[in-house]
């Protein structure tokens, strides 16, 4: 495909506000598209050049690029940087220097795959020379580029793409595109779930045919999608509905899959990050106390003190992730992890096993461990003994407990009642926080003049329409120093228009990508006309009463991962319960 034809898709995809525009924009580009272009497109809209647990990164400073501007389009680097002081977006500077300028190389029409190429070449470049090296490639590619073209380049060079595009509306369009409508879903996400490449799943599908997608198997080095747990009220509640089950602890950590395929340990995130370089004493433990050819697993790693055994707040533990100062920072707060879960053990995929199996096999394979251990857990079918576990969970200051139906496979990828959590919410008001994504903000008012932001616009994710629905603007929680941090890192995701994704009554000053999410706690649910989330047939939605922010960006988590609708509208009737009981 000719890169300038993608690029007018992304052009309309950018423009739009709705997103069966966008999904209708995705299935007709898939439909061009030929084997070995797929991956390509679905990486670059993602903003990225492979998977993202493979890490790669293009690695040019603004600074860079700029000069790259400067060379391909033979102006100065002062030009240059004047113009981008005045537009604020280096896309913009590209497409007006590439509109004017005549172009030093006289070439043929780039491709989708020669764009893609090159950028992956910029990014593996390391060593003596390479910021001369990767800002020569990037000249030499932005010379041979119309204005739109560089304009694009530009973007995802200087990570501004802010397309924001889901893997929801990504695996929608792939089926329709090969199939017509939306019955290949399920089995793209099944596929996407086992190996985390959408862009492999996509270049299967096309090149094998829909067959080849339920070959699709774990390999260790890959990660595995995570599963995640659904919220009801009470015990009661829970046992009625799943029987006797597993009450797991569940701890406020970092979320970790770890592999080892016989020679390497790799640790990935909740959002799939390779975090293996951040944990060198858990790499250590590992290989010190497991014993097997190769495995799968899954843990909540903690900070804690060495001579008490107190595990420390999320807080504390969030200060481990880190590129630098790791072996400091491993001596004062070291980690320990509690496994509830195994996935693939000895060359044998486990997941479709019951989970009263699953755990037998993890606790004889750590049974021994010291700083990688079993989580504690009971199995019961008595909502009161239950009720002791978790009351005991919460007074050992841990985050509540998760049921787990004793005959579930582990879900990957899914959020269902396999698991069910059970968080820290006692009274009629909401004592649970809840993760929002930032999608916009406001202008600040009073004291706030100068900051140039007074409060945010927050929202929870619709899994149904893949969509992020409005259910507060927050306006405190934040120091002086955080707020204005924070408008930095907005105003690199800022857009002109309302993205596609974002289904919002209220209108902030600046619309943001969803990229960010924050912990906020308030002191109830309301409903509300101003907000989305959970709309009702007479446009009532739900709204956080006092609302403030609690630390700042939750970087383990993507915007995917926030609290969804679903369980805004499951707190509110636990809330609703409560009141009535009082």
């Amino acid at each position: 495909m000719l890169f300038s034809e993608f690029v007018k898709c992304l052009e309309e995809i950018e423009k739009t506000s709705k997103r069966l525009e966008m999904f209708e924009i995705l299935s007709n580009l898939f439909k061009k598209l030929k084997p070995g272009e797929f991956s390509k497109a679905i990486y670059f809209c993602e903003e990225r050049l492979k998977p993202s647990y493979e890490g790669v990164e293009i690695g040019m400073a603004e600074k860079m690029l700029e000069k790259a501007l400067s060379l391909s389009n033979g102006v100065s680097l002062k030009k240059v940087s004047d113009l981008h002081k005045k537009l604020g977006d280096l896309g913009l500077v590209a497409e007006q220097l590439s509109g004017k300028s005549a172009k030093l190389v006289k070439s043929e029409a780039l491709t989708l795959s020669e764009v893609y190429d090159t950028l992956l070449k910029v990014a593996k470049i390391s060593g003596e020379g390479t910021v001369e090296q990767k800002v020569s490639l990037v000249a030499g590619l932005l010379s041979k580029a119309n204005n739109l073209e560089a304009k694009y380049i530009a973007r995802f060079i200087n990570g501004r793409l802010r397309l924001g595009i889901g893997d929801p509306t990504i695996m929608d369009s792939l089926s329709m595109a090969k199939k017509g409508d939306r019955s290949l879903r399920e089995a793209i996400e099944h596929a996407y779930n086992l190996c985390s490449d959408l862009g492999l799943v996509a270049e299967t599908l096309f090149e094998k045919g829909e067959v080849a997608l339920g070959k699709f198997k774990v390999v260790p080095g890959k990660p595995i999608r995570m599963a995640a747990a659904e919220r009801l009220s009470s015990s009661k509640e829970i046992i009625e509905k799943i029987g006797k089950c597993a009450v797991d602890t569940k701890f406020d950590g970092f979320r970790i899959q770890c592999h080892f395929d016989g020679k390497e340990i790799k640790m990935f995130s909740r959002n799939l990050e390779n975090m293996t370089h951040m944990f060198p004493d858990l790499i250590e433990a590992v290989k010190r106390e497991i014993k097997v050819k190769d495995i799968i697993f899954e843990g909540e790693a903690i900070t804690y003190n060495e001579d008490t055994g107190e595990l420390y707040p999320f807080q504390v533990t969030i200060q481990r992730k880190r590129k630098h100062n790791i072996e400091e920072k491993k001596e004062e707060l070291p980690l320990k992890m509690f496994v509830f879960d195994i996935l693939y053990l000895n060359g044998e995929d486990i997941l479709s096993k019951p989970f009263v199996e699953r755990r037998k096999i993890l606790e004889h394979v750590f049974s021994k461990g010291e700083k990688i251990v079993p989580s504690k857990l009971i199995i019961t079918d008595d909502s009161k003994v239950a009720e002791m576990f978790f009351d005991e969970s919460i007074s050992s200051g841990l985050e509540g407990v998760i049921f787990k139906r004793l005959d579930a496979p582990y879900s990957a990828g899914a959020r269902n009642f396999n698991w069910i959590k059970l968080k820290r919410s006692y009274k009629g008001e909401l004592s649970d926080t809840v993760d929002l994504v930032i999608l916009g903000y406001f202008k600040g008012k009073g004291m706030r003049v100068s900051l140039g932001i007074g409060a945010i616009l927050g929202g929870v994710y619709d899994e149904k329409e893949d969509t992020f629905k409005t259910l507060a603007k927050i306006g405190s929680g934040f120091s002086e120093e955080n707020w204005k941090r924070l408008k930095k890192d907005l105003d690199e995701i800022s857009v002109k228009n309302k993205p596609a994704r974002i289904d919002s009554i209220l209108v902030p000053d600046v619309w943001v990508t969803p990229k960010y999410v924050i912990t906020v706690r308030a002191d109830e649910i309301t409903r509300s006309p101003m907000h989305t989330a959970g709309k009702d047939k007479d446009n009532i939605g739900y709204a956080l009463r006092f609302p403030r922010a609690e630390g700042y960006i939750r970087s383990d988590k993507s915007p995917e991962e926030a609290t969804t609708t679903k369980e805004i509208e499951e707190m509110f009737k636990i809330q609703k319960s409560k009141k009535l009981i009082e």
